[in-house]
């Protein structure tokens, strides 16, 4: 089966999740946001090999724990190129946001596109292309999981108003590749607890009021 383990990382409370066939022992780390060594602890205590590290956004506060992350582990990681000048723009945004100064992410070990398809052990992890609260915004399915980043969350959605930011286009997405999953697909934000499709089309005001 899959198993999900999450990590809630840094001042802004960012999700990192680890994704794994608990049989193989074989994963994949979704965002990477802060603090390595939180998300570090996570692999050893449950034994996995990482394959890659997959980004839903490039938003600084998804992307801060990458070096330490790609150093440590020896794998990839892996973003859609829409985001790529806002994984750039991560240390700038760090001090403006957090008055904090870090490196600049690495390059890229290859980009993300709609559809694509990755391995997760013997399971399958689907790449959903959800521009709105950036242009480059991803979700990913696997089994009946979908890790929604910044685009919905438990009781609310994702903020449009920040560079690259469109909320047509995010409600859009939210509307035509989110809200046609069943009700018992469980959602697991880039903050805050997670949820199920069936309570977000049912209690959710903001798809309520625009869905």
């Amino acid at each position: 089966m899959i198993s999900v383990k999450a990590v809630s990382v840094g001042k802004l409370l960012s999700n990192s999740y680890l994704v794994f066939d608990s049989e193989l022992k074989e994963g994949v780390i979704i965002d990477a946001g802060d603090e390595a060594e939180k998300i570090l602890r996570l692999v050893r205590e449950h034994g996995v090999k990482v394959s890659g590290i997959y980004l839903t956004h490039g938003h600084f506060d998804h992307v801060l724990a990458l070096r330490e992350l790609k150093e440590s582990l020896g794998c990839g990681f892996y973003i859609h190129k829409a985001d790529e000048a806002i994984l750039a723009s991560a240390p700038s945004d760090a001090k403006l946001f957090l008055g904090i100064d870090v490196l600049p992410p690495p390059r890229p070990d290859g980009w993300l596109f709609d559809g694509q398809v990755i391995g997760v052990g013997r399971y399958s992890m689907r790449v959903i292309h959800t521009p709105g609260h950036t242009p480059g915004s991803v979700c990913f399915l696997v089994e009946r999981y979908v890790f929604t980043g910044d685009t919905l969350f438990a009781g609310s959605i994702g903020r449009s108003d920040l560079s690259g930011g469109d909320f047509q286009q995010l409600l859009s997405s939210i509307k035509s590749k989110l809200m046609t999953l069943p009700d018992d697909f469980v959602i697991y934000p880039g903050h805050g607890p997670s949820s199920t499709m069936g309570v977000e089309r049912r209690m959710n005001p903001f798809l309520r009021d625009f869905l």
